[in-house]
């Protein structure tokens, strides 16, 4: 299917601050059988690219990104119901933002696709302070840390809670992604080999389909 037109009319809904129009699009999506994954990827997350690729080139103000952003948070916790599956697991991932990074969408749609998959989540959301979320893995334990960056300007700040958690807690797997990692993410994975880089929500869905156990 060709999601051009609804992806045009959805960044159209939330550029305007029209939460309703929005809400109208993806639920019908969903009740004509399109996946979350597919809504996300193909309409929500191409619309946030395109906000933000607006905002750095000073199309739009830092109000209407704000707006944006809210409306389409909105958007996804409607559609929470939906996601929850009986299909579970022993697994816990963490899902957090680095020091200083305020957005959370993309982590929170990676959210959504682990708690599909029957994972216990526990979503951070943006900007965790780097030793108050070195201690709450201390204290959780989780087989993964998915974390996101979305500005290539905290690339630095994960680099130092990669290090961390490779002294503190070599044995948690860490994925990480967000469109700061999008044009370099080569030379980061080469200097962090351990990482797990993953460009998409359907490269997640991929790696838990062949990891399940």
């Amino acid at each position: 299917m060709n999601y051009q037109t609804y992806k045009q009319d959805f960044l159209s809904a939330i550029l305007a601050g029209d939460r309703n129009k929005g809400s109208a699009i993806v639920s019908e999506l969903t009740g004509a059988g399109h996946t979350i994954k597919d809504i996300y990827e193909k309409i929500v997350r191409e619309s946030l690219y395109k906000v933000g690729e607006m905002w750095e080139s000073g199309q739009i103000s830092v109000a209407t990104e704000h707006l944006a952003s809210a409306i389409v948070e909105s958007v996804l916790n409607e559609q929470y119901s939906k996601l929850l599956s009986q299909m579970k697991t022993e697994k816990t991932v963490v899902a957090a933002s680095v020091e200083n990074e305020v957005h959370q969408i993309g982590l929170k749609m990676v959210s959504d696709i682990f708690e599909m998959w029957g994972f216990n989540v526990h979503y951070l959301g943006a900007n965790n302070p780097l030793y108050d979320l070195l201690n709450f893995l201390d204290t959780v334990k989780p087989d993964i840390l998915a974390v996101s960056v979305s500005i290539s300007y905290h690339l630095k700040s994960l680099e130092k809670l990669i290090e961390e958690i490779n002294h503190r807690n070599p044995d948690i797997m860490i994925m990480a992604g967000g469109q700061g990692l999008r044009f370099n993410y080569k030379d980061f994975i080469k200097k962090y080999p351990n990482i797990i880089y993953l460009p998409d929500l359907y490269a997640l869905e991929d790696f838990l389909r062949k990891t399940k156990s």
